[in-house]
């Protein structure tokens, strides 16, 4: 756990699901799609902390009076690199809230994942970032991360993801 005066980064705990899907909401709102997310706390719940986890989060949290209250998240998952022949670190989310931003939380969370790579011997930490988000490109790269631009993503979803899974006849 990373701690100053008045805030800490920590690993996420069944408690803190409502935050991180209140904060998500937001994200979703940040990135101008704020009717996407269809993921409800119980989703959250059963991926973080259910029997068999394949997503992770970790929150940054401030000290307001007596209390702690979430004011970002970092959710993550374990990536595999057919190069490299180990796994890695995939970021799928990252938020702070407005009013907490410039308190160093981004970067608090951000090394922390770092620091999970580097203990578990993980070379990569990855993570997409939209074209149009200027502030986040600056603040990656400040952090010594690099664009990968050769790469185009690609998705298949909804009814193109059912035909494609559906055998064959």
């Amino acid at each position: 756990m990373v701690e100053d005066v008045g805030w800490r980064v920590r690993g996420a705990e069944p408690g803190d699901v409502g935050a991180i899907h209140e904060l998500v909401l937001a994200l979703a709102d940040y990135e101008r799609e704020p009717d996407a997310v269809e993921a409800t706390p119980d989703d959250f719940q059963a991926a973080l902390f259910g029997p068999d986890p394949r997503v992770h989060a970790h929150v940054a949290e401030v000290r307001v009076g007596e209390r702690w209250e979430v004011a970002g998240i970092a959710v993550w998952f374990v990536t595999f690199s057919t190069w490299k022949g180990r796994h890695g670190l995939w970021l799928e989310d990252l938020f702070v809230r407005p009013e907490h931003r410039r308190l160093g939380l981004g970067r608090a969370l951000l090394a922390e994942l770092a620091s999970v790579c580097v203990e578990r011997g993980w070379p990569r930490f990855e993570w997409w970032v939209l074209d149009w988000n200027e502030p986040a490109h600056r603040f990656y790269e400040s952090l010594g991360a690099r664009p990968q631009d050769d790469w185009t993503t690609w998705r298949v979803e909804g009814d193109d993801l059912t035909e494609l899974g559906s055998p064959i006849a």
